[in-house]
């Protein structure tokens, strides 16, 4: 090729090559094996430039790569680097790649659980703490030059996504930023923010797999192709992707309904031949089992395999069946290695708690080549199985979504079983972006030609749905970011409140809203058009239509209130029978899933708010704790009784009866069943509609009969229209509300904010008094409870343990409510405590309403949950960790998990608790001493 250049290009191109060397970017690509690829140096250019980037691109396809050049740039300009990550795990992760590239003395990190060398030039953290920095106007900002921003898509994370928009608007200019993200739609949005808030911004999306991915349906015995590739025969020489036909056929097939001897068809049996097809069929789809899956995938070369199971009950489950299936994947050498490994990297657990934490399961499963990885695992664990993985030695992992986030653990298969997950309220298909993040694990670069993502078949799967979250290769970045207590008290010290107004008017949500509205803007001008339309359509010749149609709506609205009355009055009466219910009663639950026979174990709690979230409260009486005939026991709610009650029996209720104990259910419901199965309820009577003797009713009736359109031919079609014209107008209203809502909606809920700070003497004018100055070290969704909790003395006296219980209650949230059994807490000083942070937090709630800070919309206090205070009493009394996750059954992972969650707001309660005539500074960093101990303090890195 250089042959045939001229003499001019040749030396164009010797010239080209020379100032490439001279760059810095020359020597960073010498350090990789391989070339980078165009993406990857098109962004590096850009930051050597003195641009800040935006990178978006798929997962695995080395978009770390250009943080590790800002890193580059950083050290060979004599800066600071800070590389933050949204995870510990992945903080861990990146901290070691580093020293090993440049050595322990120019790197540092800094997490929640350690602190190492963070004066290096180089320092790893979580965003949080980058964000406290920031506020605190730490030392470590002086000579930053660079700050890499990895995942930065977190920021649509609904819990913690504000914290990257505060970074991001509050960096020194001087600084610059990159930004990494996984595939985003509206990356070039997104970049139009930064060039906004950040200056000079260069948005750099790549489309393409390093590994090429293909798509997979596995049923029964055969493993379909999604997609069947065809050319173009438009002559471009392109292909498109069509659905395999094959997979459509079988869907077809097996979403029919099956046979079943007493369905007929238009009164005919099912044809003798119809079924023999059928169970021809049948015969060969079924769904395979887990051990059958893996086996499958050995046979064929596609291990290491990560299947995602959305649960973590469902993981360890499928690790035992594996097991119980006498699954090998390691051979002897393979088991040597991984005991050698597990046995070095567990070493300062301590061995009297290694049974209580199944660690030998644990082990014999990793021998084998198989492993469970999700949240609730023990920290440590999940390290080492995500080593053993990296180094080929388990090959078959069954993990819950948490793995996709962010952690560089590739596979060469990936497998779903569902394409249906809980997300916490209800059980939701997965969206295109999470079906791209899960199956982005598969296929490694450099070390597979093709990764494969599987789908195990399920009755009802529509291949058309699932070729959707395949082809849609991206998904929306969406702000969450709200101001908080913390947030405001803040800005107004460091900036005054007229600036911290302006700047939170600066966040990507406020750029989001402002956008939007031009939209809404344009689809009113449409609706006004459309509105003259039909208006037109429903004019009559023989009077005012608009006038009939107003009347007919007014006599509808009027039976839909009755109505309405109706069912609260039913409702009403309902909850007043339920007041009258005592322990003991025999009572038949009238509709719902736990309707029949019930024995009322505690008639339930007053009217009022029950759960803390306001917008989800309950306001309709008691919630009585029954005990059914099927021995379950519920706490049901007004819904299940939209008719009153009354006890049909009284039966007594043992003092040895434990809810908790299936055997003591058990002989309690045979024993409800023997008492009063026979009885037969009496049926609820239906009471004459309130409508029928309504005068308003019957006014609006006589005068729609008097109507001069009542008459009229076409009156109806005439109606159609007016249906039309009313529900465009309301719509057009809500529209019209929504850019007056949409317009400074951020400013509007800061201006709330900081007038309830006001009221509560945090903020006084433009000044931030000794209260503010007290939340402003007070980090977390309860940062205004703990500061009140502060200023009342409420922890005064405390002991160091019951310090722990009471911290525990700002942090911990159940992952279920469990409300058919209150928490265990500790006696005595600590009980009061917590009761006395519950009566706080009702305060600040009600004048959260007055002040209408609304929690539903991300701001705000939820109730502080006291299901973690006895574990943390416990433990920060040197309690035996058998006996502590004995007690609040609980996984050891989230256990460690939220005592180092109490332990980082101890530190907070530690920094901001007065010095003088005060005893919780010194017990809080006692308490943190009391619960660092055992599997809490170990940690595989410093």
């Amino acid at each position: 090729m250089t042959e045939d250049l001229t003499p001019a290009e040749a030396y164009a191109a010797a010239r080209a090559r020379n100032a490439e060397q001279a760059t810095a970017l020359a020597p960073f690509r010498e350090m990789y094996e391989f070339d980078l690829d165009p993406f990857q140096i098109e962004a590096c250019q850009a930051l050597e430039a003195g641009k800040g980037v935006l990178v978006a691109a798929p997962t695995g396809s080395g978009k770390t790569i250009v943080g590790e050049f800002a890193v580059h740039l950083a050290l060979t300009q004599g800066r600071k680097c800070f590389y933050t990550t949204p995870i510990k795990a992945l903080s861990n992760q990146k901290y070691a790649d580093l020293v090993r590239r440049y050595g322990a003395d120019k790197v540092g990190l800094l997490t929640g659980d350690n602190s190492v060398n963070g004066d290096a030039p180089i320092v790893v953290m979580t965003t949080e703490v980058l964000r406290n920095m920031l506020y605190a106007g730490s030392q470590a900002l002086s000579g930053l030059g660079y700050v890499v921003m990895d995942e930065v898509h977190y920021l649509s994370d609904r819990f913690r996504g504000a914290v990257w928009e505060e970074v991001i608007i509050h960096l020194p200019e001087s600084v610059t930023l990159v930004s990494l993200s996984a595939t985003v739609s509206n990356a070039e949005e997104f970049g139009d923010w930064l060039d906004t808030v950040r200056g000079d911004t260069e948005v750099i999306v790549s489309e393409s797999r390093p590994v090429p991915l293909w798509q997979h349906v596995l049923a029964g015995r055969r493993m379909y192709d999604l997609f069947e590739e065809e050319t173009d025969h438009g002559g471009r020489g392109a292909s498109r992707r069509e659905v395999n036909p094959d997979l459509l056929r079988l869907a077809r097939t097996e979403n029919t309904r099956t046979y079943n001897p007493r369905d007929r068809r238009r009164g005919k049996m099912v044809r003798e031949a119809d079924r023999e097809r059928e169970r021809r069929q049948r015969s060969r789809i079924w769904t395979p089992g887990r051990p059958e899956v893996i086996e499958r995938l050995d046979a064929e070369g596609l291990l290491p395999a990560i299947t995602f199971i959305f649960s973590r009950a469902a993981c360890e489950a499928a690790v035992q069946q594996c097991l119980y299936a006498g699954l090998r994947l390691n051979d002897d050498d393979g088991r040597r290695r991984v005991r050698e490994i597990v046995e070095e990297r567990t070493a300062a657990i301590p061995r009297e708690d290694l049974h209580v934490l199944g660690y030998y399961e644990w082990l014999e499963a990793l021998e084998r080549g198989i492993a469970a990885h999700h949240a609730g695992m023990l920290p440590t664990f999940k390290e080492v199985v995500e080593d053993l993985f990296v180094r080929g030695l388990v090959k078959a992992v069954f993990a819950t979504e948490t793995l996709a986030l962010g952690i560089n653990m590739p596979a060469r298969t990936v497998i779903l079983e569902k394409l249906v997950k809980w997300n916490g309220e209800q059980h939701a298909d997965i969206t295109p972006g999470e079906y791209t993040q899960l199956t982005g694990r598969a296929g490694r670069r450099g070390i597979d030609v093709e990764g494969h993502a599987v789908v195990l078949w399920q009755r009802g799967l529509d291949p058309e749905h699932l070729a959707g979250l395949a082809g849609t290769r991206t998904y929306p970045l969406r702000s969450s970011f709200r101001p908080s207590y913390n947030m405001a008290v803040n800005l107004v010290d460091q900036f005054g409140r007229h600036r911290s107004r302006e700047l939170l008017e600066t966040s990507f949500a406020q750029f989001q809203a402002d956008r939007s509205v031009v939209g809404i803007s344009k689809q009113v001008q449409r609706n006004e058009e459309g509105l003259d339309g039909y208006r037109e359509g429903m004019t009559c010749h023989l009077g005012d239509f608009e006038e009939y149609a107003r009347l007919r709506r007014d006599l509808k609205d009027r039976e839909t209130e009755l109505a309405k009355q109706g069912a609260a009055q039913r409702r009403a009466q309902a909850a007043g029978s339920l007041e009258k219910l005592k322990p003991g009663d025999v009572i038949h639950v009238p509709t719902g899933k736990f309707a029949g026979l019930a024995l009322v174990l505690d008639p339930g709690i007053p009217a009022g708010r029950t759960n803390g979230h306001r917008g989800f409260e309950h306001h309709d009486g008691p919630r009585p704790l029954v005990l059914t005939a099927e021995r379950q026991v519920k706490r049901l709610a007004s819904i299940d009784f939209p008719v009153p009650v009354e006890a049909l029996e009284r039966m007594r209720i043992p003092k040895s009866f434990n809810p908790r104990s299936p055997q003591s259910r058990r002989d309690l419901a045979s024993a409800l069943r023997s008492k009063a199965g026979h009885i037969n309820p009496d049926r609820h009577q239906k009471q004459r509609s309130a409508a029928a003797d309504d005068r308003e009713i019957a006014r609006l009736r006589t005068e729609i009969r008097a109507h001069p359109c009542h008459g009229c031919d076409e009156r109806e079609d005439h109606a159609r229209w007016a249906e039309r014209y009313h529900r465009l107008q309301r719509d057009t209203q809500q529209l019209e509300r929504r850019i007056e809502g949409r317009t400074n909606t951020i400013a509007r809920t800061f201006d709330r904010i900081v007038a309830l700070l006001t009221e509560l003497d945090y903020l006084r004018g433009g000044d931030v008094t000794d209260n503010g100055k007290r939340l402003a070290r007070l980090y977390g969704e309860l940062d205004l409870l703990a500061s009140e909790c502060l200023r009342d003395r409420v922890w005064e006296g405390l002991t160091p343990a019951e310090l722990a219980a009471c911290a525990s209650a700002l942090v911990f949230e159940a992952r279920q409510s469990d409300d058919a059994v209150a928490p265990k807490l500790p006696a005595g000083n600590a009980k009061a405590a917590l009761g006395e942070m519950v009566r706080i937090w009702g305060r600040l709630d009600a004048l959260e309403e007055e002040f209408k800070i609304n929690q539903a919309e991300g701001v705000g206090q939820r109730e502080p949950d006291l299901g973690f205070a006895w574990a943390a009493y416990q433990w920060a009394s040197d309690k035996s960790l058998d006996e502590v996750l004995r007690e609040v059954e609980m996984p050891a992972g989230d256990f460690v998990r939220w005592c180092k969650q109490v332990i980082d707001v101890l530190g907070q309660i530690a920094a901001a608790a007065p010095r003088e005539n005060s005893t919780v500074a010194k017990n809080a960093r006692k308490a943190v001493d009391s619960l660092l101990r055992g599997v809490v303090a170990y940690s595989s890195v410093g």
